[in-house]
């Protein structure tokens, strides 16, 4: 269960980062206001890539949060720069490492409940909490995440989005 999330979950979030350092010196070389990179969205009616990094950070936190019962990290409620947002990443990375194997691992049985922005409640085991909803959803957000990029021109390969090479948990 650990490796299934917060294994995936941390490295993703490192590339993450990184793919926030090249929109930054993309803004830089071609006199763009980062902002706009941050508002861009790829259709009207889906999240910027702002939205796109916090909701890729919310899944980690609050899927990591319900599985071990703890409370979840909380970040201000402001508009977020590429600097903060890196900043964000960081600490949802700490976040997710300081939850231990253990209580992830113990969690697979436990039924949890997911809670939507809305208000909505969802219950899950633990383990389809990981493998059903936690990980696809992030995936969906980092993913999002890079497409806007690379539609901004932001220039990236798949290898931006992968990260380097890890050698598999056994």
């Amino acid at each position: 269960m650990h490796e299934a999330s917060v294994g995936v979950f941390v490295p993703y979030l490192r590339n993450l980062s990184a793919l926030l350092d090249h929109a930054q010196a993309h803004a830089g070389a071609r006199r763009i206001d980062p902002d706009v990179l941050l508002g861009m969205r790829l259709a009207p009616n889906m999240y910027s890539l702002r939205q796109q990094v916090g909701e890729a950070n919310r899944h980690v936190i609050l899927s990591c949060a319900l599985l071990a019962g703890c409370a979840p990290l909380a970040f201000a409620d402001a508009t977020p720069d590429i600097a903060e947002l890196k900043a964000r990443i960081a600490a949802t990375i700490e976040f997710a490492q300081g939850v231990t194997p253990a209580a992830i691992d113990a969690a697979a049985d436990k039924e949890v409940v997911f809670t939507f922005r809305s208000g909505a409640t969802r219950p899950f085991t633990g383990k389809s909490l990981i493998l059903t909803f936690s990980v696809p959803q992030f995936f969906f957000h980092v993913a999002t995440a890079y497409d806007i990029l690379r539609h901004a021109g932001v220039e990236l390969v798949k290898k931006d989005f992968l990260g380097p090479p890890r050698q598999a948990q056994v």
